[in-house]
Formats: structure tokens, sequence, C-alpha cells
């Protein structure tokens, strides 16, 4: 792992929390960000998706490193059901944070970031800190630092796996009854 910037610019009180360490299988807690537009935007407006969900700030040289993956996750992943979600962890304007993300080409929603939502996941303490989460709002992977592109996009695949959305509803291809039920090649 390479060092990531530490995050410093906001106090915050420090309290235990169930998503230090091992977050897998937990349920990604929701949130009510502005987003850099102004909208009010919910993690569980992307049920069903699978979402890379992302800690960074303008400051954060391994941020800037990371955000191409990013850009080229979400043009490869997009129509396969992903979403990658910043959260701008700055204490900069919007405006600032907009033209950031601008220049570097983000192609996916950025959100700012508030001390309540770094609470939720953690106490998010360094910066880049990146979660995965499966299309049922679940955790299927957690990153802290920059990490391998391959990394991330390893995680992103057992995101977008986890679940498929089908023509009714959502099927589990992992279940053995649905693989019974797959066509076969003739």
């Amino acid at each position: 792992m390479v060092a990531s910037g530490k995050y410093l610019n906001r106090s915050r009180q420090a309290r235990a929390t169930s998503l230090v360490g091992d977050v897998n299988g937990k349920v990604a807690p929701d949130f009510d960000l502005a987003s850099l537009d102004g909208k009010r935007v919910k993690l569980s407006d992307y049920r069903g998706k699978a979402v890379l969900l992302n800690f960074w700030a303008t400051w954060c040289t391994p941020c800037k490193e990371e955000m191409p993956w990013f850009v080229d996750l979400q043009k490869k992943y997009g129509n396969d059901g992903l979403v990658v979600v910043g959260v701008a962890m700055d204490d900069s304007e919007a405006s600032r944070i907009a033209q950031f993300a601008g220049e570097m080409g983000v192609n996916y929603p950025v959100l700012l970031g508030t001390d309540k939502v770094s609470e939720d996941y953690g106490n998010v303490a360094y910066l880049p800190t990146s979660f995965y989460i499966d299309r049922d709002g679940k955790f299927v992977g957690k990153g802290v630092g920059l990490v391998g592109r391959q990394v991330v996009e390893d995680n992103v695949r057992k995101a977008l796996a986890s679940r498929v959305v089908g023509v009714n509803g959502p099927v589990n291809h992992s279940d053995p009854k649905v693989a019974a039920q797959r066509p076969t090649a003739q």
C-alpha cells in the first residue's frame, strides 16, 4: 500500500464504530448528502447498483492518482450497474471542488462530505478510503490508502457479481437453483 493523505481538516469526536476492521457483509449506512449541483443524494438511491464509494479530497495526492482509474471503471462497468460515488471531504467551497472534478474528468457523482458521514463510515481518518457495496447495499470490500488498480477492479467485480437485476427482479446467480435454470449452449 502506498502512503495516503491524512485527513486532519475536521475535528471529530472519537467514538466506537462497527465499521472499523472487516466490514464485509455489513449493511452500508445510508446517508443524505448534497451533490455539487445542490441536489440531495442518498446511498439508498443506488439500491440495485454496485457502488464504489470513495472518500477523497482535492489536496490528497494519492486521491488524484486513483481518480482516473475510477473514471475508466465507470466507463467500463457503468452499463453493468456500477456507480462510482465520490465523497469530497474538503473544507473548500463546492465550486472549487467542482472545478477540480472537472479538471480531473470525473464522470461520476461527487457529493459533499460531512463529519456525520465520516463517523458513519468508521471515522474516516485517511484519504483515500473506498468502500465497495453490492447491489443489496452490503459491503464486499474496503480499501484504505492508495491500493493497486487491479485490487480496485477486483473489488468492483465482486460488487457487480453479488446480484444481477433480472427481468423479474434481482437474481442471485450463485444460487444453485438459478444456475440449474440457465439455458445451456446447444
